[in-house]
């Protein structure tokens, strides 16, 4: 019932979620990122976005401002108030400009790769797979044209130097923040590494193709001595050019859609030693971040957007052959070193990659851009 009576006033408001400080408010700011989980609390361990979107909301409300939060797709929204800040994650600071005035402040937040770098990259995925496979997929992750880095006067940014650099063409100063994660495990030293070394999985949202399953896919059908454990929604045009991979191939286990922090993934994890992962384009991929909390090294792109430093691997080139090369290399390793570098990826990731490492971060950002103090809780 609640949520019900969440979801009603949310209509009614236009949707806009509306939050006040506890004192008296000294602007408004609006950020045009995610609602849902304003009206869903439960959503929050679903993707990384729903917590930061609310944890930067509750930052700006901290320093006693109120926040006005839209959807980043929402095309009807028009402000009717004066806003301090507007924040926006895609592509919303064109529209909403005129009716902000010369004096709000328009902050950037990045969470993918320039549009323009991304849409050209799965377009040729999906030319890739109809040449190999006779089958032209339907594209799952292009962007809508943008203008934003053009546009904004600050810009915060989710990704590594591969991320910023689709972007460098604007010349604006881009302010890094790391990407959080929706779940934390232990420590993989005790894991045994001898059985677990043929163990791999890949893990993704919408958008098989671009995120890489289909070169993976290829890749391990080819060596049946390694495993492969699939997680990820489902593309049903991606799953009928791939059924035989998908769900005929003895080495290769495709679980869909699962619950990150459940059982069954931690057993899974438990005889896996890495995260094999040829996305196109990526700002930052949760996926990967979330493998190395699970002590999983990474094999990854260079357009996954993740450092991996001397711990993982990342691809010269996303084909076929190369992601074989890489898997059986690592599967060869002496188990010692295997564990090494599964314990320096879950250190890494949580030395860099956790709630509190964002939050903190975003306040000096904020601090840098706004020339604001706002004190870390």
């Amino acid at each position: 019932m609640l949520n019900i009576l969440k979801k009603i006033r949310f209509i009614l408001s236009g949707r806009v979620i509306k939050l006040t400080p506890a004192k008296k408010t000294i602007g408004n700011v609006l950020l045009s990122y995610t609602t849902l989980p304003f009206l869903n609390p439960k959503s929050v361990d679903g993707h990384t976005n729903r917590w930061e979107c609310v944890e930067i909301a509750r930052i700006f409300i901290k320093h006693n401002y109120s926040v006005d939060i839209i959807d980043h797709t929402n095309k009807s929204f028009i402000p009717k108030k004066n806003y301090k800040y507007c924040i926006d994650a895609q592509d919303n600071i064109e529209r909403l400009s005129p009716f902000l005035g010369k004096n709000c402040l328009k902050i950037f937040h990045i969470t993918t790769a320039h549009w323009l770098f991304n849409n050209t990259a799965e377009y040729r995925r999906l030319l890739d797979i109809k040449e190999r496979r006779g089958v032209a997929l339907a594209p799952r992750r292009t962007l809508p044209p943008s203008r934003n880095i053009e546009l904004a006067d600050a810009v915060a940014i989710l990704g590594n130097n591969f991320t910023a650099g689709t972007y460098a063409y604007a010349k604006k100063t881009m302010y890094r923040i790391p990407i959080s994660t929706t779940h934390l495990y232990p420590s993989p030293e005790n894991k045994n590494f001898e059985s677990a070394r043929n163990g791999f999985i890949w893990i993704g949202g919408a958008g098989m193709a671009h995120k890489g399953l289909d070169l993976t896919l290829e890749a391990f059908s080819e060596m049946p001595k390694c495993n492969l454990t699939i997680f990820g929604k489902k593309d049903e045009d991606f799953e009928e050019a791939y059924k035989k991979e998908l769900c005929q191939t003895p080495n290769i286990h495709y679980i869909g859609h699962t619950d990150l922090g459940s059982r069954k993934f931690k057993d899974i994890i438990e005889n896996s030693i890495a995260i094999v992962f040829p996305s196109c384009s990526e700002g930052c991929s949760g996926g990967v971040v979330t493998a190395m909390h699970a002590g999983l090294i990474p094999i990854i792109s260079l357009e996954s957007g993740v450092d991996v430093n001397n711990f993982g691997i990342i691809l010269k080139e996303n084909t076929i052959n190369e992601i074989k090369k890489q898997v059986q290399y690592l599967a060869s390793l002496p188990s010692e070193e295997l564990k090494n570098k599964a314990i320096k990826a879950w250190e890494y990731a949580r030395n860099n990659h956790t709630r509190e490492r964002f939050s903190k971060e975003y306040q000096k950002i904020i601090n840098k851009i706004l020339f604001i103090k706002i004190e870390s809780s």
